[in-house]
């Protein structure tokens, strides 16, 4: 029942919200990894990033593409946490500190075991409209162990503007996603997240709103 409801809220609420609320410019498409193991990572201005990420694979997918969020915020209460873990199918991630960092993975583990597609914002939260803070190392330290997993560098501008953080009524804006080819394997954290970094800085060029 609860995969019925996810291609239905997909179907007939996201990618029609996207499509004709939204104007996407889609660069690199082809770059999408086509199956699992593999991990997306982006920037982060609106929830919507996640919405759109996912509309951008075809619905007999969608319950292979698994978004990483923040298990405090969409666990809160029983209905959000139903509706994310559920219909979303998101993977809670504890960001208390209470987890021992040895097994905060574990779960994204277990999903990439399974062949699955893993959405993460290694900036962590939401930020501001167009402006991007600083990366996370969170990504390096999931997928060091983890033979085999390709890393999809993706940029997105405009989401920001059509729903900002804190506010709930949509603004139909342009919207830009930029995807980039697969990130090399690195010996170390730093040197990841500084090519992801620059991976990024170089996709935002591409971003036809951004210019506007």
């Amino acid at each position: 029942m609860n995969r019925l409801i996810q291609l239905l809220f997909f179907g007939l609420v996201v990618k029609p919200l996207v499509l004709i609320v939204l104007g996407l410019n889609i660069r690199g498409k082809k770059f999408l990894p086509a199956k699992g193991p593999a991990v997306i990572v982006a920037n982060h201005n609106s929830h919507l990033d996640t919405m759109v990420l996912m509309s951008l694979f075809p619905l007999f997918k969608m319950h292979k593409v698994r978004p990483v969020a923040a298990a405090d915020y969409f666990l809160k209460n029983k209905f959000m946490a139903w509706f994310s873990l559920k219909i979303i199918g998101i993977i809670p991630l504890e960001r208390s500190g209470t987890v021992d960092k040895s097994r905060l993975f574990d779960d994204c583990h277990e999903a990439l075991n399974r062949q699955e597609i893993l959405v993460l914002f290694p900036e962590g939260s939401r930020g501001e409209p167009d402006k991007m803070s600083a990366l996370k190392k969170g990504v390096f330290h999931l997928i060091k162990d983890q033979a085999g997993v390709s890393v999809t560098p993706v940029v997105m501008h405009g989401l920001g503007y059509a729903l900002p953080k804190g506010e709930g009524l949509l603004v139909p804006v342009n919207v830009d996603v930029i995807i980039g080819q697969p990130i090399g394997e690195h010996e170390n954290a730093a040197s990841f997240v500084n090519e992801t970094a620059e991976v990024f800085n170089e996709l935002k060029q591409h971003c036809i709103t951004k210019q506007s």
